[in-house]
């Protein structure tokens, strides 16, 4: 049984670094060991400002990962439903889930959270936290729908048809059977899609959500020390969304490895 090779490159999340490209790997570690030597300097040359901004953000950073746990579990499972139904020989079920694909990445987040909080407001107070979490989650959907539909697709027809021969019935076998194999393929551009669903959450601050970004406005509007603060605020996303990178470089890596054995 010959396995089909499938690629999945899908969103605009950082580079997920790979010990085996040399100079993507050494870029990550320029920009890490950098953004890290940059932020001591300035800490320790200028603890005022410098200092006083880091202090000010944890809050904010404690926020913005709440936005993106939540709105990534609140993805993962619209993009599940979105991808079976994709794959699904249901006409309504398929054109429902196509649909949802269709119109949701026709329209720019940033207008889907004016939507979903101020629009939609009118008819159902939603607390501005849940009304970000709901936005992103629905719109990230769309996206993992996607990804959902091609990394079941990347498993060879014959382990549905060897899973049924065995007694299993559909449902079965996509729970027990496809699902397993396609998240090794669905892994990667889900980290993808994670990192560039975290450094979306600073459009949240619109809604007055207090994620990384609106603490370093609140900052800023104070002190009026807007070259400090937003210098500030680029490093921290900066570490995170390389530290995300290589968590999950490493997380492709060890299931590589598993594979091989």
């Amino acid at each position: 049984m010959r396995e089909k090779k499938v690629v999945i490159d899908v969103g605009d999340g950082a580079a997920i670094p790979d010990p085996e490209d040399i100079g993507l790997f050494t870029a990550w570690r320029i920009s890490f060991f950098g953004t890290l030597a940059i932020m001591a300097f300035l800490v320790i040359t200028k603890p005022d400002p410098y200092l006083a901004i880091l202090k000010y953000l944890p809050d904010g950073i404690v926020i913005t990962f709440k936005v993106t746990c939540a709105s990534i579990a609140l993805a993962l499972v619209l993009g599940l439903i979105a991808g079976l139904g994709r794959i699904s020989k249901n006409r309504f079920f398929n054109l429902a889930a196509s649909t949802y694909i269709e119109v949701v990445r026709g329209i720019p987040l940033l207008v889907q959270l004016f939507y979903i909080y101020f629009a939609l407001g009118h008819l159902v107070r939603v607390p501005d936290l849940v009304a970000a979490i709901i936005a992103m989650g629905f719109c990230y959907g769309a996206y993992m729908g996607e990804v959902f539909r091609a990394g079941i697709n990347s498993i060879d027809d014959g382990q549905t048809e060897a899973s049924l021969s065995l007694g299993f019935n559909r449902s079965q076998t996509m729970r027990y059977v496809i699902l397993p194999q396609a998240w090794r393929t669905i892994l990667p551009p889900v980290g993808n899609e994670f990192i560039a669903l975290l450094k979306d959450t600073s459009l949240v601050s619109i809604l007055a959500v207090s994620d990384i970004l609106r603490r370093g406005r609140e900052f800023a509007s104070e002190s009026f020390l807007y070259f400090e603060t937003y210098t500030m605020i680029a490093l921290v996303y900066l570490l995170i969304t390389l530290v995300l990178s290589k968590l999950l470089s490493n997380m492709e890596n060890r299931l590589s490895h598993y594979e091989r054995r």
